[in-house]
């Protein structure tokens, strides 16, 4: 499944950003759901909001146990992608599944440690290596 939106409201937004689809791209296999964003930054209020929506539906319709946001490619994110982050977690959570992080560049990392969620969730440097460390939990 591929999901992809626009935001109105970014209209606005410098060249650089206007030019470059927000989206994720989401799939599944054996009760693992990989969550791809493919923006390297996530920022507007309404495609966040948006995603937001659709990741939750996808949860409550295919009840995944183990969640994988990869974020490879991605240099900026706002502060709402960590509350899209935890809502999911809690989602998923209710079906005792996991919510991790893969491909995250370390600037972006930082973020997660100054907030004390790198508690919160499991890293991982590639999709690859998340799907086989959950694969085996």
């Amino acid at each position: 499944m591929r999901i992809r939106w626009n935001c109105v409201f970014c209209q606005g937004r410098a060249a650089k950003d206007m030019d470059e689809k927000v989206g994720v791209e989401i799939t599944s296999e054996e009760h693992i759901a990989i969550i791809a964003f493919k923006a390297t930054s996530i920022s507007c209020v309404e495609k966040i909001a948006a995603a937001a929506t659709e990741i939750e539906e996808f949860i409550e319709q295919n009840r995944p146990k183990r969640v994988i946001f990869d974020f490879g490619g991605v240099k900026f994110f706002s502060s709402q992608v960590l509350g899209l982050l935890l809502n999911i977690r809690d989602q998923v959570q209710k079906d005792e599944g996991e919510v991790v992080i893969s491909a995250i560049n370390p600037q972006l990392h930082r973020v997660f440690k100054i907030t004390s969620l790198e508690k919160v969730f499991r890293f991982f440097p590639d999709k690859e290596s998340a799907v086989k460390a959950i694969k085996t939990s």
